[in-house]
Formats: structure tokens, sequence, C-alpha cells
């Protein structure tokens, strides 16, 4: 096997060479290509690897952006004053950078309404349309209809 190292130069030797320069250097031996004609190992402390392996992981997930979906539900007969107060909010949640999922619920027979719960969807996806950009249109989805919509990139 070939054995790799920082104060180690390439060298072919038997494993049991390798684990004994190991031992007296107090670092492990560690199979790197296997499938290399001689198989490559490398003289590394495994643990502080695998410490400095999990710390990335760490930093990469806290980097990462995590979304958030707000929820906003309205009805098929929804008042103007009612609609403009949950528009305000919507355009809070778009602002911050959060995707806004707007649902209009059909209570009973209300779902006979289902026009007017489309309208009143495409009303509020073309006012928030300077905030968001609509994602999914309205869907029917057993008496609920739901669109989501994502913020615009700044």
């Amino acid at each position: 096997m070939r054995l790799v190292g920082e104060d180690i130069e390439q060298n072919i030797m038997s494993i049991r060479e390798a684990l004994e320069i190991g031992q007296q250097m107090d670092l492990d031996v560690v199979e790197i290509s296997p499938s290399a004609n001689p198989p490559v190992c490398k003289l590394i402390d495994y643990k502080k690897f695998l410490y400095e392996l999990k710390r990335k992981q760490k930093e990469m997930k806290a980097k990462s952006a995590k979304v958030v979906v707000k929820e906003i539900r309205l009805g098929p007969n929804t008042d103007e004053h009612d609609y403009d107060f949950k528009l305000k909010h919507a355009c809070n949640f778009l602002k911050e950078g959060a995707k806004v999922k707007v649902e209009v619920f059909f209570k009973g027979r209300s779902i006979i309404y289902k026009d007017k719960g489309e309208i009143i969807m495409l009303k509020f996806a073309t006012s928030l349309e300077e905030f968001g950009t609509v994602e999914s249109l309205p869907k029917l989805e057993g008496k609920r209809m739901i669109m989501i919509i994502s913020p615009k990139k700044q």
C-alpha cells in the first residue's frame, strides 16, 4: 500500500509497517483510495478529522436560509376592510422574506361560491404583485382553495 502524510513522503510499504509508523506518530491510518493500485492510505488524527467535519456541516446548516411560510385565511364573502387588513399583513410577511399561503375556506354550503373565492385570490395576487410572485395558482382541495406567493428577490 502507498502511505501519504504531512511529514512522510509517499512510500509503498506493508500494512504492518504503516500501522507501526502511525503508532509512533500517534496518528491513525485511514484508507483513502481502496481501488487504486496499490491502495492509498493517509496518516491523520481521525477524531480531529471527524470533529472538523461536524463543525463544517454545522456552519453550512447555520448559513442556509430557512423558508418560512405564513398563512392567511379568507372567506368567499370577506369584507373590504378585512381584505385590506389581511393584505397589509401579507405585504409585511413578503417584505420579511417569508412565503405567504393564501387560503379561502368554504364553510357548509358556501362551496357554491367557488368563483367568488377565486376572484378574491386573484385580486389578492394582483395587489401583492410588487412584493411577490405567484408560485402556485389557486387550486381547490376539498373545502379549501389554496395559492402560494413567494417574495421577490431584492
